[in-house]
């Protein structure tokens, strides 16, 4: 179990400084300090490795006990902690969402698997909605899903332009925005 470990381990690297593409099973292996042979132990081909680090990725990112973790009573400060917990990882996981981007639109089964990542997200944020629709802090004029889907991409997408595409944001300037953006999208009041 070792060797898978450090196998996955050094994909990470490989992919975060090579990109899928120019990825080898060879660096993983040199990487991992393990014969070329012992990655045929454990995988199929590059992809099937690839996809174990971003499940990695996607269980880091996808911070389900934020809300429980944090302590608060107001969902202004639920969201403003999935926020700034989803901000932070994708920053720190900023060229393995490149390469998750840059396969995905050449293959299907990873842009089913970027498409399976987004609805973690979606369907995790539309359950906060509607559990904040059904308290009445939130309108139920708004279909939860599609709320979610929308906040959700627009998160996502800044996400991309600032920590892969190199927009010029300061990180606190971010969040603050996309905070207010979900507050005021949500009309959530603000709390006494």
């Amino acid at each position: 179990m070792r060797t898978r470990a450090a196998l996955v381990a050094a994909a990470r690297q490989v992919f975060e400084s090579d990109g899928f593409v120019d990825a080898r099973i060879s660096d993983i292996t040199r990487t991992a300090g393990v014969a070329s042979g012992s990655f045929y132990t454990h995988f199929d081909n590059k992809e099937e490795i690839f996809s174990e680090v971003v499940a990695q990725v996607r269980d880091e990112m996808l911070h389900p006990h934020v809300r429980a973790r944090g302590g608060s009573a107001d969902p202004r400060d639920w969201i403003a902690a999935a926020n700034r917990e989803y901000l932070r990882a994708y920053r720190r996981n900023a060229r393995l969402m490149a390469a998750l981007e840059q396969v995905s639109r050449v293959d299907q089964q990873f842009a089913a698997l970027r498409a399976e990542r987004a609805s973690a997200f979606i369907d995790r944020n539309a359950a906060l909605i509607r559990d904040l629709q059904q308290r009445g802090l939130v309108t139920p004029r708004l279909d939860a899903r599609v709320t979610a889907l929308a906040l959700s991409s627009m998160v996502s997408r800044m996400a991309s332009l600032v920590f892969v595409e190199g927009e010029k944001i300061g990180f606190d300037t971010l969040l603050e925005t996309l905070n207010w953006i979900w507050f005021n999208a949500l009309q959530l009041p603000e709390q006494p």
